[in-house]
């Protein structure tokens, strides 16, 4: 955060500064619109995702210009795994890639949400590499339902091999609505012991938790504290997350984790 007048007064309420840990997502956003969240939000944001196929579809320059936008303001962008997943099984990952890169992605995201394909990860990453793009992976299914501790398990197997093979992230799926899917019960509930396996083995900065909602983001912030990294957060959703973050939401003040310190025999 830029030093500021806000920003002074931030520090004198003991409010952390963490670094960039959110990554909202753009399902087509016009590009005005997103220059002007990049321009109000744009230091808290860890990358940018250009979600689903609307990227593609869009008109070509229109979806250049915003990632040249976000460039600007600092911020990396990646192109999100379903266009990935159809490339694939239609065998056309090469000519994805080279989109990818021309279009002036930082990164893709690699996922078998929906299509099951037989993926050779170190190849796809040297591909990737060699035109300039990085790889993470997204791990989980798009449709069938939250995880057991199986599934848990076969996921950590997963990881493990991208990992070794390249990838720079691993993601965890969780839609657009957190609910009977991935770490999400269908009440929105957070599995906090399957969420903690991922962490352990890879460490918070290794992971990236999908919260698409206020549910799922007020849960995986109240358990992990500060330090998680969340994504698929709406772009208009970005500055309520790093309130809560920072302990300076109602809800978020409560929890000794996230409250800002206070002076000592300051009222609580």
């Amino acid at each position: 955060m830029a030093d500021s007048l806000s920003s002074g007064y931030l520090r004198q309420l003991g409010v952390a500064e963490p670094p960039a840990l959110t990554s909202p997502f753009d399902p087509g956003e016009a590009p005005l619109l997103l220059e002007s969240h990049l321009q109000q939000s744009a230091g808290l944001m860890e990358r940018l995702k250009l979600s689903m196929s609307c990227w593609i579809i869009a008109d070509y320059d229109a979806t250049r210009s915003k990632i040249a936008t976000a460039r600007k303001h600092g911020v990396p962008t990646v192109a999100g795994g379903g266009p990935f997943e159809i490339a694939a099984a239609h065998d056309k990952v090469a000519p994805y890639l080279e989109l990818c890169a021309e279009t002036g992605f930082d990164r893709i995201e690699v996922s078998q949400g929906f299509v099951r394909s037989t993926l050779d990860a170190r190849r796809i990453v040297a591909e990737a590499n060699a035109l300039g793009l990085e790889v993470q992976y997204e791990l989980g299914s798009k449709h069938t339902g939250s995880f057991d501790a199986a599934a848990v398990e076969e996921l950590l197997a997963e990881g493990r091999t991208w990992c070794d093979a390249g990838a720079v992230d691993l993601v965890i799926e969780a839609r657009e609505d957190a609910r009977d899917i991935g770490l999400f019960d269908e009440r929105q509930q957070l599995h906090a012991g399957f969420a903690d396996r991922f962490v352990e083995a890879w460490g918070l900065e290794g992971i990236c938790f999908e919260a698409p909602t206020k549910r799922s983001q007020f849960a995986l912030l109240d358990h992990f504290g500060a330090g998680v990294r969340l994504s698929n957060v709406r772009l208009a959703e970005v500055l309520r997350v790093e309130t809560y973050r920072r302990g300076l939401h109602s809800d978020a003040y409560l929890n000794e984790r996230l409250r800002p310190g206070l002076p000592e025999g300051a009222a609580r």
